[in-house]
């Protein structure tokens, strides 16, 4: 079975001590690509030597998290992600959205970080990886204003409501589906049967949200396989259909 792993952050420290041989395991599991979304400028430099070291299997974002949209760096960090687009190819823009769990006093400049980000995606035809938490209304408010034909892509971690599922993909994304998933109080595995598997990707969000049996531990791109055992249970199709067809959706949104 061939899986593709959309969002996982395989350079996190949390991998410093066996990051080659947990990629050899998400291998082994059948995980054929990995896509590295960027947190913020200080990370590249471990992300560059990673596709280095696979080129075959890393492809690459560049984006500004939510969470790390602060006044006295965001500038700065913007600029960043600029500078890189003009001067290297990237599989999309992202993490990009608006998070306001942990800090709602920023929420202006994430507006304005995600704005500038989804326009950059525009200029460069690229998709965008959406990160959002406690602000769904907020990001779709966005969507609707910023809509085009060449604004796609995944909204990740996706944990928000059938009618908003229907409104992300009516928008041009896919709907990032990982641990939550496995979760007994996730709640999107009581409605995800009603979107067709079409506009579904998966994703681990390594080294977070683990899914069950793992859950509370370190999570890793191999298990990407109970994510697509869940799916398997859900639409009631064998786990090389949930394989074959988030697979395609994966290429597709990545014009790959």
């Amino acid at each position: 079975m061939k899986l593709i792993d959309t969002h996982t952050h395989l350079y996190s420290e949390q991998f410093d001590t066996d990051r080659d041989e947990m990629i050899l395991r998400a291998i082994n599991a059948g995980v054929d690509r990995f896509y590295l979304p960027s947190i913020d400028s200080s990370y590249y430099p471990k992300m560059v030597e990673l596709k280095n070291k696979y080129p075959q299997k890393m492809f690459l974002m560049i984006g500004l998290h939510p969470c790390d949209v602060k006044p006295d760096t965001y500038e700065k960090e913007l600029f960043f992600v600029k500078e890189k687009l003009s001067e290297e190819s990237f599989a999309a823009i992202g993490e990009i959205g608006l998070d306001l769990y942990w800090d709602t006093s920023t929420l202006e400049i994430q507006l304005y970080a995600f704005k500038k980000q989804i326009q950059w995606a525009k200029q460069y035809k690229l998709p965008i990886v959406i990160h959002v938490r406690e602000a769904f209304e907020e990001t779709l408010n966005i969507l609707r204003q910023e809509k085009s034909p060449d604004l796609y892509g995944i909204l990740h971690c996706f944990t928000g409501t059938l009618e908003q599922a229907k409104e992300f993909i009516q928008l041009g994304f896919y709907l990032g589906i990982g641990g939550v998933v496995t979760f007994k109080n996730g709640k999107i595995d009581k409605f995800l049967k009603e979107i067709p598997l079409q506009h579904i990707v998966l994703e681990t969000d390594s080294p977070y949200l683990a899914p069950v049996p793992y859950r509370g531990k370190r999570n890793e791109s191999a298990y990407i396989q109970s994510v697509a055992d869940k799916l398997s249970d859900i639409y009631e199709v064998i786990p090389e259909e949930i394989g074959r067809i988030t697979s395609e959706n994966a290429l597709k949104v990545f014009k790959l």
